[in-house]
């Protein structure tokens, strides 16, 4: 007999869509056998503990389970939707689209680069504490794609290796994304999720993405200066000769043009806006109940005879924003950035709309994930489920718990890729087990993204990853290899900073 020649068909991993509409599918099926209960709560909506109590059952079906999506995203009588989450990321999609078409944010990173010839260590941390604060606050992931072509033969050019150059992009902006501050895609969907602003636990998230950021750089230093002195001790220094054909060194001079000063003040407004997001996020009157300067001048500017109306009388003060003011914070700023670079108008809708389109998929994906949360809802056993936990945690400490959590969210991350998803389908139950265990729900937030941020430094499911390494042909097997001791002190110091969070 002939052998057959067809290829072997390989398993393909399904996207994130399929894989949460199978979830909502197991979850109808669950209504089916999971008794259902509920809850007391008080006036804020929160569940009281100990009140828990057996109802009839409400089994779903295959209308329900269809229509999960739509109320994952509009909203219903015992689940909110999640339009408003969904609304700011198309939005800030359409802002970074307008950035990205003044080329300010590539073309100062190429002026960075030019400046620093001659020093290009010190572009080390340099580089990866930019690429970091652009995880930690926008989710900077696939945007890092145009600077592996240009730091690559930088790196190998002064006597680094490929290895170097993807490490500075890809573990600065993933250990940022790890540690976010106020990503939209993390922070922000998580904590909608859980009714707290994503301001909450700011100060905490800020000093775990400091320590781990220090940490990185030093492990991407160390590395960099065993190969400088020993070109043999890099992992791809077998490959050696055919990377110099491939990155020609004299291509690195691509870098040397200048910023203009339309795009300087592109960087400066970029800058601005994320600040007035976090200044309006906080929230200053928990952190001190005597701050009350942000309301007492809001109060006063409104009142200003036709200046105040003219500006907004409804206008909200700084630390009681939410995602309808920093989602209308990035449209102005859209604007603003507009005529400061003097962009034409048509330019502007192509370049907004371009950037919306780009991030639709993310916006759906929470809709649909938050569909999980409706079937549960609806079928009467999100609040058995979470007896359940308010049993089982009896004897478990606060550290303990959030070291658990973390723990949880690490194979979850694998399954579900999308940070977005993972959070709409998951912080409904998580959440509110950590207020039986005693857990702040901003550190259930921080617990859920440190393990999806761990994850994505590594997971051959994300196309950042993937992508950083093929164009670096980088086999991900080294990749892995140079990342092992990295990931475990990552994991090791997350862990003790989660414990010791819980119980300050």
């Amino acid at each position: 007999m002939q052998a057959s020649n067809k290829p072997k068909r390989r398993f393909k991993m399904p996207s994130a869509f399929t894989i949460l509409f199978f979830i909502i599918i197991l979850v109808a099926v669950l209504t089916w056998i999971i008794p259902a209960g509920s809850y007391s709560t008080d006036k804020a909506g929160n569940i009281i503990a100990h009140t828990y109590k057996s109802v009839t059952s409400d089994p779903q079906g295959i209308w329900d389970v269809f229509m999960a999506p739509v109320f994952g995203m509009v909203g219903n009588d015992k689940t909110e939707g999640a339009i408003s989450v969904s609304l700011f990321i198309l939005v800030i999609g359409g802002f970074l689209g307008v950035v990205n078409k003044t080329r300010a944010l590539d073309d100062g990173i190429s002026s960075i680069v030019s400046r620093y010839k001659g020093k290009e260590k010190a572009l080390i941390p340099l580089l990866m504490i930019l690429f970091a604060i652009g995880g930690s606050t926008y989710g900077m992931a696939e945007e890092t794609i145009a600077f592996y072509p240009l730091l690559i033969p930088v790196m190998m050019g002064v006597g680094f290796d490929s290895l170097v150059a993807v490490a500075i992009v890809l573990v600065g902006s993933q250990v940022g994304c790890l540690a976010s501050t106020v990503n939209p895609f993390a922070t922000g969907v998580a904590s909608q999720t859980l009714n707290i602003s994503p301001g909450d636990g700011l100060f905490s998230r800020l000093l775990l993405l400091i320590i781990l950021v220090v940490v990185s750089i030093w492990y991407v230093y160390h590395y960099a200066s065993v190969i400088e002195k020993d070109p043999t001790k890099s992992l791809v220094y077998n490959q050696r000769q055919e990377d110099n054909k491939r990155f020609s060194i004299e291509e690195r001079t691509d870098s040397n043009e200048k910023m203009s000063g339309r795009q300087r003040a592109v960087i400066w407004l970029f800058a601005l806006t994320f600040v007035i997001m976090i200044v309006g996020l906080i929230p200053w009157d928990s952190i001190n109940e005597n701050f009350t300067f942000f309301n007492s001048f809001t109060k006063w500017f409104t009142a200003i005879p036709f200046l105040g109306n003219l500006v907004g009388s409804d206008m909200a003060p700084f630390g009681t924003w939410y995602f309808s003011e920093i989602t209308m914070l990035f449209l102005l700023m859209s604007v603003i950035i507009m005529f400061v670079f003097r962009m034409k108008e048509k330019d502007f809708i192509d370049a907004f709309m371009k950037g919306m389109a780009e991030f639709l998929s993310v916006a759906i994906i929470v809709a649909v994930a938050r569909g999980i949360q409706v079937v549960m809802n609806d079928g009467m056993i999100t609040d058995t489920v979470l007896h359940w936990g308010e049993v089982g945690l009896k004897s478990l400490s606060q550290s303990v718990f959030i070291i658990i959590t973390y723990i949880f969210y690490i194979p979850m991350s694998f399954l579900i890729p999308s940070t977005s998803g993972l959070a709409a389908a998951t912080m409904g139950i998580i959440g509110p087990m950590g207020k039986f265990a005693g857990v702040d729900s901003s550190l259930v937030v921080t617990a859920y993204q440190a393990a999806s941020g761990w994850v994505n430094l590594i997971t051959p499911t994300s196309g950042v990853v993937m992508g950083a390494l093929a164009i670096a042909h980088v086999n991900i097997n080294i990749w892995w290899k140079w990342m092992f001791k990295l990931m475990i002190y990552i994991f090791l110091i997350t862990a003790v900073f989660l414990g010791v969070a819980a119980i300050l």
